[in-house]
Parts: C-alpha cells; sequence; structure tokens
C-alpha cells in the first residue's frame, strides 16, 4: 500500500496549499506565513518506497553549537517533546541545526488524507505557537519560561489546598535570611 507523493499533493490541493514536488528527492516543499517562524519551510518526505513518512521543518533553529545556553535549548526541546503529541526534535551538532520533525512507518498501510492534516497542523501549531515563543525565551535568558509558569501554578495550588501556608513559609524564609546578620547599627 504505503503513499505516493502524487496522493499527498492531492491532499494538499483539497486544503488548498501551494506547494513544489521534488520528484528527485521524494519529498514536496511547502509553507506557511507563521508568527514566531520566518522561512517556515515544510517538507513532506517519503521513504523506502513510499512505507515511510517524514514531516519536518529544517532549520527551525541555527547555529547554536556554540550558544552559550545551548544545553537549555536542548532540555526545553525535550520538554516540549514530552508535553506534546507527535513532535520530535532533530540537532544536528556539526552545523548547529535543529529541525522539528514528525515521523512514522506506514509499512503495509497507507496514509489517510485526515492523518496528514493531523500531522501537518499540529507540526505548524506545536512549532509556531508553542515552541519557539519558548525557545527564543530560553536563547534571550537561559530559562524556559515555562518552568517558572509550573512553579506559579504550584504556589496557586498550595494557597488553594493550604490557606496561610504560603505565608508561614514566607516568614519562615525571612527569618532564615535573617539569622546571622548583624543588626545595622551595631560596629564591630
Amino acid at each position: 500500500m504505503a503513499v505516493t507523493l502524487q496522493e499527498i499533493a492531492t491532499y494538499l490541493d483539497n486544503g488548498g496549499w501551494n506547494y513544489r514536488i521534488d520528484e528527485e528527492e521524494s519529498r514536496i516543499l511547502t509553507g506557511v506565513y507563521a508568527d514566531h517562524v520566518e522561512d517556515f519551510l515544510i517538507v513532506v518526505q517519503i521513504e523506502e518506497d513510499g512505507e515511510f513518512f517524514k514531516l519536518f521543518v529544517p532549520r527551525v533553529l541555527a547555529d547554536i553549537q556554540e550558544h552559550r545556553f545551548k544545553e537549555a535549548i536542548l532540555q526545553t526541546m525535550l520538554s516540549i517533546s514530552w508535553e506534546t503529541k507527535m513532535l520530535q526534535w532533530e540537532y544536528d551538532p556539526s552545523d548547529g541545526e535543529i529541525r522539528a520533525i514528525i515521523e512514522f512507518p506506514l509499512e503495509d498501510s497507507t496514509l489517510t488524507e485526515r492523518q496528514f492534516n493531523r500531522c501537518l497542523h499540529g507540526l505548524v501549531q506545536i512549532v509556531d505557537e508553542i515552541a519557539m515563543p519558548r525557545l527564543k525565551a530560553v536563547m534571550e535568558t537561559g530559562e524556559d519560561p515555562t518552568d517558572l509558569a509550573m512553579g506559579e501554578r504550584l504556589l496557586l495550588t498550595l494557597q488553594e489546598e493550604a490557606p496561610g501556608l504560603l505565608d508561614m513559609l514566607e516568614r519562615a524564609m525571612e527569618a532564615r535570611k535573617r539569622r546571622g546578620q548583624f543588626p545595622r547599627d551595631v560596629e564591630l
């Protein structure tokens, strides 16, 4: 069974997409306008005589091999993969390219239009709306904003589940800071 470039082209036609077929490389190139990704190129590629399907965004990020927050960037990518369905990340250490990818074997099955559209729209939405804002923040600060948001959610949960506990923790932390400090008017 498998899938052909012509079948995928039909799916894209049905969705009103513009694209270019590259028969030699067994792929289709398309793209979208996005809020957080410049030149949002999407590659639809089939391998193994149509028995393996790939949908990816090349060069989502580039040149991070020497970035000062490289570890935080890669960690955030792994967190995003954990938190979302289908999306994976690939990192090429030779040039620092990062690509977002959805891939899976079709083997003796076919790729339906509904499956294809879920992959295509999911890739665009996750990369543009979820991943890139987070990754850009990490590239600037070294901090994943979602980690901070999770901490805030934890504090809200504590406040709801144990009223007064946060005030008590705050007073205990202030007391700990003051321990061992001399009053300002005492001279040694």
